[in-house]
């Protein structure tokens, strides 16, 4: 392992560490010993959670005329996966290690003749395994009542597509966006939350003349792009884009924006052109004429879909990953006895805290405790008045509090507060009646 793989394992174990200290993200059923490839939010990482989820809604449909929201089930009917192609060619190939019973997806095996945690030679043949989760639904558990947790959130779009152009009154071209849970049964869970068995997706499924199909396909990979730049703040070497070359036999154009995880690079969204597949295959398996009628051109099409896929909590991850930092010479700055400040630089439209209140005395709790309750109402937001300012100013650090706010002796007769910028470490007077737009401005809101 080279010296540069080191430093990024021991970040990500950094990383981990903090989630768990912090409340970002525990393992499920912890105290039963935990369950591989599942993982639960706890009160920062919720926060966080609904932050970005917020975001992206907001970005995909609020301000948009063209795209409409939709919440559909986890189980589908049996037969959307069947034709989906889920049931008959979602599987991967995986192999065990006879002797230490290690179990590996070959495509993810450096070398498929030996055992990537042992050596040996010594492995079973490959055979596939489909990665759908099975369940029931009925009284009965037989095969006439097999369910399926759903693998991608986005096959009920295709399947409400008619009933929400109806309902919403569209017209081609539109979108429609969902945020749901997705289930695939991994055979190597690995990377914390990356690769995961129950996951987050927040995908959009945008519907267009077939005609005009590659120009909206340019349109939303420069949007999701700017998304990223803009909103999440990535910088130009922490992404990149990823073209498909091998596309599949339905596809015209396909890419991915992958992001530098500390376990390497790693896709966290999809841009696909879809063509006409989707529709024509739920068409020709329901039954129902998903069609669009052009009544200005007189003409019945079946629509192109141009697809923005992203996992939520890749995206947690990727944030938590481009946010973590190690600063040295703040420490000595504020006059602290600690070596390191640990620092989560996240944007402040997603940080879990976006402004932390804290008094500089518990004797001045009444009038901090209304300056606090008055802020909550506007921003995500914390009052602390545990430990020395010094040491509450290092946990707001930790869980990425972009905004400090201390309310000190001076504070009543001034009307004034001291704001300290997480990041620059520099701290500002500022008016009390003049601080809600000062936060507003600073966050971006």
């Amino acid at each position: 392992m080279s010296e540069e793989d080191v430093k990024d394992s021991v970040l990500m174990e950094k990383i981990v560490s903090l989630c768990k200290r912090r409340g970002f993200i525990f393992p499920s059923s912890e105290i039963y010993g935990g369950i591989n490839g599942f993982w639960d939010y706890g009160p920062y990482g919720s926060r966080m959670k609904r932050a970005v989820e917020n975001l992206w809604w907001h970005e995909m449909v609020e301000t948009r005329d063209n795209v409409e929201g939709l919440d559909s089930t986890i189980i589908c009917h049996p037969r959307a996966w069947k034709a989906s192609g889920h049931l008959d060619q979602f599987s991967d190939l995986m192999t065990d290690c006879r002797d230490c019973k290690a179990r590996f997806r070959v495509d993810q095996m450096e070398d498929p003749t030996r055992c990537s945690n042992c050596g040996s030679k010594n492995l079973t043949e490959p055979r596939e395994f489909n990665l759908m989760m099975k369940t029931f639904v009925g009284p009965v558990f037989d095969e006439e009542h097999t369910a399926w947790l759903r693998a991608e959130s986005c096959q009920p779009i295709f399947m409400d597509f008619q009933s929400v152009r109806v309902a919403a009154r569209q017209k081609l071209p539109f979108g429609i966006a969902q945020i749901g849970k997705a289930f695939r049964n991994e055979i190597n869970p690995r990377n914390f939350t990356f690769r995961s068995r129950e996951f987050t997706q927040m995908e959009m499924e945008f519907f267009c003349d077939g005609e005009q199909g590659m120009e909206w396909f340019e349109y939303w990979k420069e949007q999701r792009i700017r998304y990223y730049r803009e909103k999440l703040g990535f910088k130009d070497d922490f992404f990149r884009i990823y073209v498909h070359e091998k596309l599949a036999h339905y596809a015209k154009a396909a890419i991915d924006i992958e992001v530098k995880f500390p376990f390497g690079w790693g896709e966290l969204e999809g841009v696909h052109h879809r063509g006409t597949w989707d529709l024509t295959r739920h068409s020709e398996f329901s039954g129902e004429d998903l069609q669009y009628m052009d009544h200005d051109n007189g003409r019945r099409i079946m629509p192109t879909v141009i697809e923005t896929s992203v996992g939520l909590d890749r995206t947690i991850l990727a944030l938590l990953s481009s946010a973590y930092d190690e600063d040295t010479a703040a420490t000595a700055k504020e006059g602290m006895d600690e070596d390191v400040r640990v620092v989560l630089h996240l944007p402040p439209l997603v940080a879990p805290v976006q402004v932390a209140v804290l008094p500089l005395s518990k004797k001045l709790s009444e009038n901090a405790e209304k300056l606090y309750a008055d802020l909550n109402r506007h921003f995500r937001a914390e009052y602390d008045v545990t430990g020395s300012i010094g040491k509450r100013y290092r946990r707001q650090d930790e869980i990425g509090t972009p905004f400090c706010v201390t309310f000190d002796f001076d504070s009543a007769g001034d009307n004034a507060v001291t704001v300290r910028n997480r990041d620059t470490m520099e701290q500002e007077r500022v008016s009390i009646d003049q601080l809600r737009n000062y936060l507003e401005e600073a966050i971006g809101i």
